[in-house]
């Protein structure tokens, strides 16, 4: 009973150790696939993002997104969001409407999939997963999680490849939610050149559109 015990109480000694291991591993992780990305010049990715509520798909998406360091446009069959560092437009199909806003980073969470590249050093625990395969190739799989309780969202898991650190998969849960979103990247391309006016909303590209500033 004595040996069982002790083995108990070291192995309990030994998770802050473990955790902290696991913690660093992460971050290794997360910095390289933050490089990786800052190095690829402008990227474009084609996804499909799908709502899951109690482990059923509710619905899929398909779009594209075009980054280039923070500044991104954002397609999908219904809407198209552009962002230049500062500005966000985001111009509705069906009310053919534009609205304009100046968000704020936990805003753009919930847009741009990618912001995690930039927000995982300040505000986020982290740990290594479990997961090594996925869509037939070898992943690191990541899982920040908020370390404060009022933020909406409230983890972020990664697959990245382990040979060139580029996302494959990226699932946001929001807190107090059943249901979130999946997001599967389908293609990735890297060396893009893009003007820095793609990322900036045309007006005559949408004449008829109503413009409805909330800054």
């Amino acid at each position: 009973m004595r040996k069982y015990i002790f083995s108990v109480l070291i192995a309990l000694l030994s998770l802050p150790v473990i955790a902290q291991q696991q913690q660093s591993q992460a971050k290794v992780v997360l910095d390289k696939t933050a490089e990786a990305f800052r190095k690829a010049g402008g990227v474009k990715a084609d996804f499909i993002i799908k709502a899951v509520t109690n482990g059923l798909a509710e619905g899929a998406e398909s779009g594209t997104i075009q980054l280039k360091g923070e500044k991104f446009v954002l397609k999908t069959s219904d809407m198209v969001t552009w962002f230049d560092g500062k500005t966000q437009w985001s111009y509705v199909a069906k009310n053919d409407e534009v609205n304009v806003s100046n968000p704020t980073q936990e805003e753009l969470q919930q847009i741009n999939p990618y912001t995690f590249l930039y927000i995982y050093q300040k505000g986020f625990s982290y740990k290594l997963g479990a997961v090594k395969v996925f869509c037939g190739k070898t992943v690191w799989e990541v899982v920040l999680t908020a370390k404060d309780k009022k933020q909406e969202l409230e983890r972020i898991t990664l697959y990245v490849t382990k040979d060139a650190y580029e996302p494959l998969y990226i699932l946001l849960q929001q807190r107090g939610q059943q249901t979130r979103n999946e997001i599967t990247i389908m293609n990735y391309q890297t060396g893009q050149d893009y003007a820095d006016g793609i990322f900036v909303f045309n007006r005559k590209q949408y004449p008829s559109a109503e413009i409805i500033d909330l800054r």
